[in-house]
C-alpha cells in the first residue's frame, strides 16, 4: 500500500499527527508512507525511521506567484505537482488539515481513496469519504489518533515522536561545548511564537530564570526563531548565565538541542510540543489557547488556568491585559517544572 499524508504545515500540529506514520506502520509493514509538508518544517520528518519519503511543497511560492499575477507559471507548478504525485501511484491520501488547499493537493495525488479529516471550505467535494473530527479535546494528538483508529491502523498510544537527525546532532554538541553546557545540564526556554496573546510575559521569564538556576541548577538556554532574535535578547539581559540560541538553529538543530535538554519550558508553540514528542520534562504555558490539557506522559504538564473568557483563540476580549497568563506566576511554574525533572528521573 502506497500512502499519503497531507499536513503541510504548522510545526506544533506536524508534531501532534508524527504518531500517526507508526500507527500505518504497525498495520502495513511493507506500506510506502510519504508526507506531503512546506519547506522548512519539512526537516523534522526526513529522520523518521517510518516515513518513507518527504515531499516538500511550498505555499510561499504559489502564493508569490499568485499575487504578482504569474498564472501561468503557477498552473505550470500546478500540473508539475500533479504529475509528480500521480507517478508515485498513491492508493490512499490522508488530508489532516481539512482545509481547500490540503483537499485540493490531496486530490491532486491522484490517489483512489482520499479521505478528509473534518473536510471544510469545499474540501470535501474532493474527498472520496470524510472522517469527522474526533477524540478526547484534552489530550495531545487526539484528532489523529481517532483517524487512525477509524482507518483501522494500530493506533496504540499515540504519542507524537521526533528523530534527532545524526548531523543535527552531532552540531549542537558543538554549540554546547562552545557555550561550556553538557547534556543534562541545562533548560530549554520556549517563549515565542506568531500571536500575542499566546505569550507569557518578558518579565515572568526573567524572573524565572534565576529561581530555576538556584532551584535546580540548570542553565536556561533560550531557542526561537529569526523573528524573536530581539525579545529573546531583552529576556537574556536579564542574567549572564542565560545561554541565548534564538535564531540561531534551524528546527533539526532545535531538536537536537531539545533531545539533550533535562526539562522545557514554553507557551503554546511548536518548541514546546516537541518537548513532549522527544520525552523530556515539559511545562506548556497556556491562555489564550487550550488544545489539550493531557500530554499523555507523566513527564508533560500543562498550566492552564480556565478562566471563564479562555480560550478566546485570536479574539481576545481582555484588553491586551492577558490575565490568563499575567495570573500564572514563576513560582506556579517553577514548581511545576520541579515535579515534572522528578517525574523524569535522572537526565540524559
Amino acid at each position: 500500500m502506497r500512502v499519503l499524508i497531507v499536513r503541510s504545515s504548522a510545526i506544533g500540529d506536524v508534531v501532534f499527527a508524527s504518531a500517526l506514520p507508526g500507527a500505518i506502520r504497525r498495520s502495513h509493514s511493507d506500506a510506502h508512507i510519504a508526507w506531503l509538508v512546506e519547506p522548512g518544517i519539512h526537516e523534522l520528518l526526513l529522520s523518521d525511521p517510518d516515513i518513507d519519503e518527504v515531499i516538500p511543497w511550498s505555499k510561499a511560492e504559489w502564493v508569490r506567484l499568485w499575487k504578482s499575477g504569474q498564472r501561468l507559471e503557477l498552473w505550470r507548478r500546478v500540473r508539475q505537482l500533479r504529475r509528480e504525485l500521480h507517478a508515485r501511484r498513491f492508493d490512499l491520501a490522508l488530508d489532516l488539515q481539512g482545509l481547500l488547499k490540503s483537499g485540493f493537493l490531496t486530490w491532486l495525488s491522484g490517489a483512489p481513496r482520499r479521505v478528509g479529516l473534518g473536510s471544510k471550505e469545499g474540501s470535501q467535494w474532493l474527498m472520496s469519504e470524510v472522517i469527522p473530527r474526533g477524540g478526547e479535546a484534552a489530550r495531545i494528538g487526539s484528532e489523529y489518533q481517532y483517524l487512525a483508529r477509524r482507518m483501522g491502523f494500530d493506533a496504540g498510544a499515540f504519542l507524537p515522536t521526533l528523530t534527532v537527525a545524526p548531523a543535527a546532532d552531532a552540531a549542537v554538541l558543538g554549540t554546547l561545548v562552545e557555550h561550556g553546557l553538557v547534556p543534562g545540564a541545562y533548560a530549554v526556554f520556549a517563549p515565542f511564537t506568531t500571536r500575542p496573546q499566546k505569550h507569557w510575559f518578558e518579565d515572568a521569564w526573567q524572573a524565572l530564570a534565576p529561581l530555576l538556576i538556584e532551584a535546580t541548577g540548570l542553565t536556561p538556554v533560550i531557542l526561537g526563531g529569526p523573528a524573536d532574535t530581539e525579545a529573546a535578547a531583552r529576556i537574556a539581559a536579564a542574567d549572564p548565565r542565560i545561554v541565548n540560541l534564538a535564531g540561531k538553529t534551524r528546527l533539526p538543530e532545535a531538536v537536537a538541542v531539545i533531545a539533550h535538554s533535562a526539562l522545557l519550558i514554553g507557551v503554546d508553540t511548536g518548541l514546546t510540543h516537541m518537548g513532549t514528542a522527544l520525552a523530556r520534562p515539559t511545562v506548556a504555558i497556556f491562555g489564550s489557547t487550550c488544545p489539550y490539557t493531557d500530554t499523555g506522559r507523566p513527564t508533560g504538564s500543562v498550566i492552564w488556568l480556565g478562566m471563564e473568557c479562555s480560550p478566546c483563540r485570536r479574539r481576545p476580549t481582555c484588553g491586551g491585559k492577558f490575565t490568563c497568563l499575567r495570573d500564572i506566576t514563576p513560582a506556579m511554574v517553577l514548581e511545576r517544572a520541579q515535579a515534572m525533572l522528578a517525574a523524569g528521573g535522572a537526565a540524559p
